[in-house]
């Protein structure tokens, strides 16, 4: 049995006390709230801190505020399995929704949060692992070691995103708040992420993030679609979101993100730049889907064939672009 470490334990009476305790202990402390994906990998010592700080008793955290005109405020403590269910969200914003819902299993949607999900770190088959196993094949770049196992020839790392909720985020244009020991700041949800394996997150290790922020969804009709091995537990080896504005059946506007095929959520341009204007008819969703594969750079460090995994782009992001578009679709 894996066990975790011995740990101090703080519980700050704010998220800009918590982002205060954070700063003063540095690299040697980490935030944590639901801990579904960090208490694993505590336990495989893929991070070694002395002390967590808790964020999942924050009441101001907690909470889902707005309706579909003015947009939401989600907060970060607002557990995956609440945002699955809200009858707001679930209106305006279906498939944010519903990537919510498809994250893990449902036990850990109960504990799992909105913010924890948006942080999740990056994920791969070399890193993954106990820390027995770790040692014995060589430790590689993300923790430990100094080469990249499954790109040996690259300097950095390729570790995947795969967070669920993300892609949707970034789909809708979404902002996230931060909160500092000295105030907040507001950045759009794309900006949070950087293209490294390791160092993929935006935000500084202090800051807390507190709420996910979704515009008016003003007739924008979202879809998300995730490939796993299992119907439940895993983590996407393949996703797309889909955010569209249609006028009749012609795209006034398109955003597709894809999650799990880079180290960050990978937006894909060209297509979205194709459909705009074009009327949404099965040919015209097979070759953007066709152009929304081509970004997408999946390696052999998750489940399944990576080249599999490249054919498979196009099927998630053609499933999603139907489904935002189907006239009983929810917005």
């Amino acid at each position: 049995m894996l066990r975790l470490p011995r740990l101090r334990y703080l519980q700050p009476a704010s998220a800009r006390e918590a982002s205060v305790m954070a700063a003063e202990h540095g690299p040697r402390a980490m935030l944590v709230a639901g801990g579904t994906d960090l208490f694993p990998n505590l336990k495989r010592r893929q991070f070694d801190p002395e002390t967590l700080i808790g964020l999942c008793h924050l009441a101001e955290l907690g909470s889902v505020r707005g309706d579909a005109r003015s947009g939401f405020e989600v907060g970060a403590g607002v557990t995956l399995s609440q945002a699955a269910r809200h009858p707001g969200l679930l209106a305006a914003y279906a498939g944010y929704a519903e990537a919510a819902g498809l994250v893990s299993s449902p036990p850990l949607r109960n504990a799992g949060t909105i913010g924890g999900n948006l942080c999740v770190d990056t994920r791969c088959n070399y890193y993954n692992q106990t820390f027995e196993w770790r040692q014995s094949v060589g430790f590689c770049i993300k923790k430990d070691g100094d080469i990249c196992l499954v790109a040996p020839g690259s300097p950095r790392c390729w570790a995947l995103s795969s967070s669920d909720t993300a892609p949707v985020a970034i789909a809708v244009g979404a902002t996230v708040v931060l909160a500092g020991p000295d105030g907040e700041r507001e950045l759009p949800a794309a900006a949070l992420y950087r293209d490294d394996g390791i160092d993929y997150l935006a935000k500084q290790p202090h800051e807390v993030l507190t709420a996910l922020r979704l515009p008016p969804s003003d007739g924008l009709r979202t879809a998300y679609v995730k490939l796993r091995r299992r119907g439940s537990i895993d983590f996407p080896i393949a996703g797309a979101a889909a955010a569209l504005v249609l006028d009749g059946q012609t795209v006034s506007r398109a955003r597709i993100v894809l999650s799990a095929v880079g180290s960050h959520p990978v937006d894909a341009t060209a297509a979205e730049e194709f459909l705009a204007g074009r009327e949404l008819s099965a040919e015209v969703i097979t070759e953007a889907a066709e152009l929304a594969a081509k970004p997408a750079k999946p390696l052999d460090n998750a489940d399944l064939s990576y080249l599999w995994r490249k054919r498979m782009v196009r099927v998630v992001v053609e499933q999603a672009l139907e489904r935002a578009a189907s006239p009983v679709a929810r917005n």
